[in-house]
Parts: C-alpha cells; structure tokens; sequence
C-alpha cells in the first residue's frame, strides 16, 4: 500500500481520539478497536459520555437485545431531546452563548450569523409557531427547503415539542416531493419562495403546491421567502414563515423517549417507492456526533462546512456532526463554481473553514478548472478535508491531496449511508492514509468482508456485512418493518447486508470498488466498475466515466463504458480505440469493454452519485425504478438513444 499521510506524533497526541483512548486505557488503536466491538454496549456507553450528552432522566440500560440484532433498543429508559444537545444546551453555558453556530452565505454573497443564543431563541419562537398550527407530538413535517438557516431551525422547532421532520432534496421535482409527502402521511411542509442556482432563482412554491394538491394528509404550508418572489397563495392553507419566527419563544422542550422517532429520511430504492430511514433522538445525532467529532476531530471553535443539501443524509450529519459538538456549521446556498472557479475555495478561505466536506465528482468537476484556482487562495485553516458519496479514482484523490492540499492536509474518506447515520469505513487520524482507501472501520463498527458463502475474506472482492448493531443504527422503515429487513437481513442470519464491494488488505486497508448490485461478472471473474472507470479517467481527455455490465453469449457479461470527455476531439473513433486498449493493458484483454460511448453527461444523484443501474437500465431499455432522486434525467435520453442504435 502506497502511504500518502503520516500522522505526526504531535498531530496523533492532539486528536480527541487519541485522547478518549487514552483515558480508556489503551495506547494501541489495534486494541481499542477490537474492544470497540468486543462489547458494543460498553463501547457506545463510553461514546455517549466522551460526547456529553445531556440526559433529563438517565438510562437503565445501554443496550437490549431482547427483540434480536434487527431491533435493538439503546439507552433503554433514558430521556433527552436533540434540540436540547444541539442547541440549548450551548446557550446556557457562558463560554459558548455568544459563539456563532451557524454561519450563512447566499449564492450572491450575502452572509448572515446565528450565534448558539440567537439560534436557540429562534428555535423556540418556531417551535411555539408550529404548536400554534396544530403540530403534536408524533405529526410529521417535511422539510422542502433550501440550504438556509430555517432549514435547521424548523428541524430543532420539531425535535424541541417532539414532531418528526422529514428533510426533501430542494431539487425535487413535483411527483418526487408528493411520493415522500404521503409515504410519511405529513401534516405540514414547510418550503421556499426558492433560491439561487447559477444566478437564477429556482422555484419551490409552485412545486410544493403541485405536491401538496397530491397530498391529502397536507393541512398547512408554511413559506420562508428567501427570494420575495411573486408566488401564488392559498389563504386557507399557507403561512409565512415571519408569522412563527414572530411568535413568543417556547420554554418547554419535550422530554422525548431515547427511542422516539426525530427524523424520516427517504432513500431511493433499486427498485418501487423510496424507503423512510426512521432516526431516533439518541440514534442518528450520536453516531453523527461521534464520526465528526471523534473521529474527523472536529472540536469547540472548529467550522464544519459540508457541501451538500439536507435531503441528502450529509445535510442532517453537518447540523449535528457541527453543532452536538460545539462547531460552526457552514451553509452554502449556491454551487461551487459559480460565478467564478475559485467560489468553493473562497468560501472556505473567507470563512476559516477547518473540515470541509466533499465529493469525489465535485472534485473531478473542479479538477478542470485548473489547479491555480484553489492556490489563489489561504486555506491554512484546513486541518481535515472529508470525501464521501462514491469511490474515488486515483487521479482526482491526488489532485485534492497534491494541489489542494499541498501533500498536508488528511482526505478522511467515509462511507456509510442513511440507513447508517454516518459511517462505516473511514481514515482515523491516527493510522497512515492512502489514495482512495479507508484505513479502518469507525469504532464501534464490527465489520467484515464475506465471500458467497459466508466466509470473512482477504486480498478478495467480498460483500461489505456489519456483525452487531451500532448506535445510529435505522429503527426500521417508516411503518414497513419486513421491507427493512429484507433490505439488509435476508441474505445471512443476523448479518446486516450493506451493498457495497470491498477489498480488505492485510495491512488493514479497504478499497470500495462499487456497489455489489453494480458488480460485473466479466468470464467468471467479479470485478467493481470503479476499477475500469479509474483507468478510463488517468487519460487526460476523460473527466468522468461511468462503467455497466450487459448480458454477452461468450463472457456471460460484457462491460460497456460511457465516457465525458473534457473537450469535443476531432478524431473520436481512434480516442475510444485508444481508451479500449489502456483497459486491456491495465486489466487484461480478457476485461476490454465491449463498447465505450462518449456522452454529454451522467445520470447523478444530487450528492454527486453516478447512478449506474439507470445507466445499465435506459442502454437495455428496462425499468430502472424510483429515479426521483437524479438531478439530471436527460442524461438517460441519450444513453437510451446509444443502447437502441447498438
């Protein structure tokens, strides 16, 4: 393994994870891991006091396994409330009141601050407004909302009185909204006039109205007007924002089960509706606060800026991730290149960014900007720059780490997911970090590589499983218990079935190379699509590429590779010839591409995913199921064309 990030001892010794160790008792992070999942209960009652949590009556029991691994209860008996440990608790202490805790910049440079004091006054206010609306305990609210700060006060407004909220992809389109407005049978939404995009103001209103008409359960629509765009208005149904944020603060935050729901994040499935990831106060804002704050050492005084939306999971992690542990959170508005290359890197630069938060396609799609872009800027505030979202290709790993981060600054790769709360595999900073891998599994995840049959693997591509439940682990889908579990426990007893293709090394180093259900089987042999895309994308013409399997008479499976190319070439034929070959020297001839096809663009989700089962399903011209979650659709219309003419 090629090591490109030493931790020096003096870094290791300052991190909060090499201190919680030590206070534990262990100096060897070999050691504390394995004890991490020796005793899981002990493990996550020691997490929950290292990250303070706030109790209004404590647990009986750390953990209860009485309804088996699928359903475990934590904190059994204790009581908390999120917006409590996020916000109110960092107001009242003298030190802390006056700190920022949100930090906001619009697309068009407007910058607006919440300090923990501010934010908690305006969390109470709402939190009273939505009362006044009819809002009880158990009714839930979608949130359809931009990246703002109403966004994260309605969350806490809900948690504070014990509503559930439902964050929703600010991209979404009608029929995407509607689907998860009446999976989650939501009483209020609460959405935008819109917002800013490549200087154009996005319409929600008028999406969320067309929703809400498809949407029975809906009795109020609350509207923040970021914009103060002409909108239409329903005088029955909808409230302007200003009307809750007016209303006198509420002392009383609900003292909630630790297995009450707080939030519903709905995920797109392979197949049929999306699936409701059900969160409970004590579950996804601790494993959250735990990968952040232990884990990418993210400390009192640090910023936390993660470029995402709060329909993705990513969004929720930052809130908590920053905020439970004392940070600023940073919410950008607007996209990353926009108006000039560089308003990514100034952003962090003006802001004092010290974790920053990222995508491997984000930084394919900065790549071609030029590496003096990121270098015209101080990003001396930088000690961690976190990926997650998809596997990375070396070429771009390197760019960040090189020409961004100038060889010191740790990439903390992470993957997990929004069934997960966080992560699952991640670069700690104490071991060594290499390009593209992940160092160990988070504390607290026992985790391991099977074959087909079950057996743990080395050096082999092998099924991503997790053998205990974890804190923040999903407390089923909403109101579909037996389709959580076939999701993730059917394929071996007790063993939870994630979807990914890992390679564990023998240096304890693991590789993702793509989703088990994206795995080709070319002439008997598996391999993931990243490794093909990860060839394809060394050549400097390549930006990005995406790699499917189709059904072939001799190899039983035959890869297709689609390709986006930097600039138009004017001898395209001899370019896929060429790059047809640099697979088969770098993979061997037997796992040359049937075809490449250069394409305008690829199917992605919003957090940059390529999504190659609707790239396999528009070339074979099937079903592809719930696509809600693709920010590009048209990009399918051509890769239908190309599968049609093949």
């Amino acid at each position: 393994m090629t090591i490109a990030w030493n931790p020096s001892k003096e870094l290791m010794e300052s991190t909060r994870l090499y201190q919680w160790m030590q206070q534990l008792g262990y100096s060897n992070y070999e050691e504390f891991l394995n004890a991490s999942t020796k005793d899981i209960a002990w493990f996550w009652k020691e997490a929950e006091q290292a990250l303070q949590i706030d109790w209004y009556e404590p647990y009986k029991e750390t953990l209860c396994l009485e309804d088996g691994v699928k359903w475990p209860k934590w904190f059994v008996g204790g009581k908390l409330n999120t917006a409590y440990n996020t916000v109110e608790n960092w107001a009242e202490k003298q030190e802390m009141a006056n700190t920022n805790a949100i930090v906001w910049e619009s697309e068009d440079g407007i910058v607006q601050t919440y300090t923990y004091t501010q934010l908690a006054e305006a969390v109470a206010r709402v939190a009273n407004g939505f009362k006044q609306q009819g809002i009880e305990k158990g009714d839930v609210i979608a949130i359809y909302m931009p990246m703002v700060p109403e966004t994260v006060i309605a969350m806490m407004a809900a948690a504070k009185i014990g509503a559930i909220y439902s964050p929703i992809f600010s991209g979404y389109g009608t029929d995407a909204v509607a689907t998860r407005l009446n999976a989650a049978e939501a009483k209020m939404i609460v959405t935008a006039d819109g917002f800013l995009r490549r200087g154009k103001p996005v319409a929600m209103k008028e999406e969320a109205d067309r929703a809400v008409e498809k949407s029975p359960s809906i009795e109020k629509v609350i509207v923040f007007k970021r914009l103060n765009r002409e909108i239409p208005w329903n005088e029955t149904r909808d409230v302007d924002w200003k009307q809750l944020i007016s209303q006198e603060p509420l002392n009383e935050t609900l003292h909630m089960d630790s297995a009450d729901p707080l939030m519903l994040i709905y995920t797109s499935g392979t197949t049929g509706r999306p699936k409701g990831a059900v969160h409970t106060h004590s579950g996804f804002p601790i494993k959250a606060a735990f990968d952040a704050g232990i884990g990418m050492d993210v400390k009192r005084g640090d910023t936390l800026f993660w470029f995402t939306d709060m329909g993705w999971m990513m969004g929720p992690f930052l809130v908590y991730g920053g905020l439970m542990n004392g940070a600023t959170i940073l919410l950008y508005e607007g996209t990353p290149d926009f108006p000039q290359p560089d308003r990514l890197w100034e952003v962090v630069s003006k802001h004092q960014v010290t974790h920053l938060g990222i995508s491997p396609t984000l930084i394919r799609s900065m790549m071609k900007h030029g590496e003096e872009w990121p270098q015209k800027h101080d990003l001396s505030t930088l000690r961690v720059i976190a990926s997650t979202g998809e596997p990375w290709n070396p070429e771009p790993w390197l760019w960040l780490f090189e020409k961004v981060g100038q060889s010191q600054i740790p990439i903390f790769n992470y993957s997990g997911g929004t069934e997960i709360s966080g992560g699952i595999l991640g670069n700690v900073l104490v071991r060594p970090i290499g390009p593209i891998t992940f160092n160990s599994p988070l504390p607290g995840m026992d985790v391991d590589v099977f074959d087909e049959d079950g057996n743990p693997v080395l050096n082999q591509v092998g099924e991503l499983v997790i053998k205990q439940p974890w804190v923040g682990m999903t407390k089923g889908f909403w109101k579909e218990p037996e389709r959580f579990e076939d999701a993730y426990w059917s394929r071996w007893e007790d063993i939870w079935v994630h979807g990914d293709w890992v390679i564990k090394d023998t240096e304890g180093f693991w590789t993702i190379t793509g989703r088990s259900d994206d795995i080709l089987n070319v002439a008997g042999k598996r391999l993931g699509p990243a490794e093909i895309e990860s060839v394809l994308v060394e050549h400097p013409n390549v930006v990005e590429a995406g790699t499917i399997g189709i059904p072939d008479e001799v190899k039983g499976e035959a890869a297709v590779c689609f390709a986006v190319l930097n600039q138009q070439v004017s001898e395209p034929n001899q370019l896929k010839d060429e790059l047809l070959q640099l697979v088969a020297e770098k993979m061997g001839r037997a796992l040359k591409p049937k075809a490449i096809y250069f394409v305008q663009d690829l199917p992605k989700t919003r957090n940059a995913k390529v999504m190659r089962r609707a790239i396999k399903a528009a070339y074979l011209d099937k079903d592809a199921g719930d696509l809600s979650s693709l920010e590009n659709p048209q990009a399918l219309t051509e890769i239908n064309k190309l599968g049609k003419e093949a």
